[in-house]
């Protein structure tokens, strides 16, 4: 059986997968760790209930805020040239960066992984999943975009 790593590592490199997660992190405020649990629990048949997607959502915000968002500002921040330092050591502490930030996730991953319940049903779309995780995550649930990164997600 698949971890969520694993599940997550193949649909990311479907094609169009990563452009949609990212424009969903970029423009939308959303967590793509959190989003391809979600979408990972519905392809999967679980069910979360309100407490589990709470937890799953607190879990996310707080090694997000602490962890993977202060990796991503200093790796974006490097990544156009520094002046007087040259490209090849900044380049350098990116990739190295890049592969923290990347580590930090998959630890994300693990741990909304053992929130999951055991599977109870028949597989469901993804975007029932997708959906009902925005809308705790933020106040505006980017229902297009969620819409478009599930059609993305292969089967």
């Amino acid at each position: 059986m698949k971890t969520l790593w694993d599940w997550s590592s193949e649909v990311y490199s479907a094609p169009g997968v990563a452009e949609a997660c990212l424009h969903l992190q970029d423009e939308a405020g959303q967590n793509v760790p959190l989003l391809l649990w979600a979408a990972w629990m519905a392809r999967t048949g679980r069910s979360a209930d309100a407490d589990t997607l709470e937890a799953a959502c607190d879990m996310a915000r707080a090694w997000t805020d602490t962890t993977i968002v202060p990796l991503r500002v200093i790796r974006r921040a490097i990544k156009s040239p520094i002046p007087d330092m040259g490209d090849l050591a900044r380049e350098l502490i990116r990739d190295r960066i890049k592969a923290v930030e990347l580590e930090a996730e998959k630890h994300l991953l693990a741990a909304l992984e053992q929130l999951a319940p055991p599977p109870d049903g028949a597989p469901k779309p993804a975007i029932d999943g997708l959906v009902d995780t925005a809308r705790l995550w933020s106040r505006v649930v980017p229902r297009p975009a969620l819409t478009a990164l599930a059609e993305r997600l292969p089967a």
